[in-house]
């Protein structure tokens, strides 16, 4: 570790890393916006939108009609999260053991405001995270955000970590100067791909990156 600087925060993402979401909010996209289209939009579309939040994805595909659009989508993926009602076992656990440490937890993901809400009221967690940052309907802005953090919180970028199953997450990470650390329990996550642009820093399991914290937060302390 760098410096063996203890780490004093750990922000998350919240789909797919913290919960199983992707697949569900795709298929809710799909089914909000492609009556706004005149034709069934596709996942590739969606995913090339990706990095913006939902209203930024909405306008880029729906167009005028983008606010009608936003509003069914949102209507929908409420009524579809039963099919993700819980985190992944061992998220609660993992944040409950840093803040046991005093270590703070922020959440940080590209979603909008309202369907972050919509999904950490379905997980009971809306009072797990000391800072959330939401996303922007014009750009990716997680480097901004973790920037934003470092300086809300007075570190350096050693002492903050991000848990992110994107490659854009390791590339946002670099910008900001901070570690990223790759999450890939999800089945919607490709492994290799993160292996190829984050070597050594990718993590199969809830409980194997959990491990990998503790160890930074306790090298620094012993050093």
């Amino acid at each position: 570790m760098r410096g063996n600087k203890m780490v004093k925060l750990v922000a998350f993402d919240l789909d797919g890393t913290i919960g199983e979401t992707i697949s569900m909010c795709i298929q809710a996209f799909v089914k909000a916006v492609s009556p706004y289209t005149d034709r069934r939009i596709s996942e590739e579309e969606i995913v090339r939108t990706f990095g913006l939040n939902e209203e930024g994805m909405i306008k880029a595909i729906a167009g005028e009609r983008w606010r009608a659009a936003l509003a069914d989508f949102y209507a929908h993926y409420r009524a579809m999260h039963g099919m993700c009602a819980s985190p992944f076992d061992g998220i609660r656990e993992l944040i409950g053991a840093l803040k046991a440490r005093n270590v703070l937890v922020a959440l940080v993901t590209g979603k909008g405001k309202e369907s972050c809400e919509i999904t950490l009221e379905q997980f009971g967690m809306q009072s797990y995270f000391d800072c959330i940052e939401t996303g922007s309907p014009e750009k990716n802005r997680k480097a901004e955000a973790f920037i934003h953090l470092l300086q809300k919180y007075n570190l350096q970028p050693d002492e903050l970590v991000y848990v992110g199953d994107a490659v854009s997450d390791v590339s946002s990470c670099r910008e900001a100067g901070i570690r990223c650390l790759s999450a890939a329990w999800a089945s919607s996550t490709d492994a290799s791909r993160l292996e190829e642009c984050n070597k050594g820093c990718v993590f199969l399991t809830v409980k194997a990156v959990e491990e990998h914290i503790m160890q930074l937060v306790y090298s620094a302390l012993s050093a």
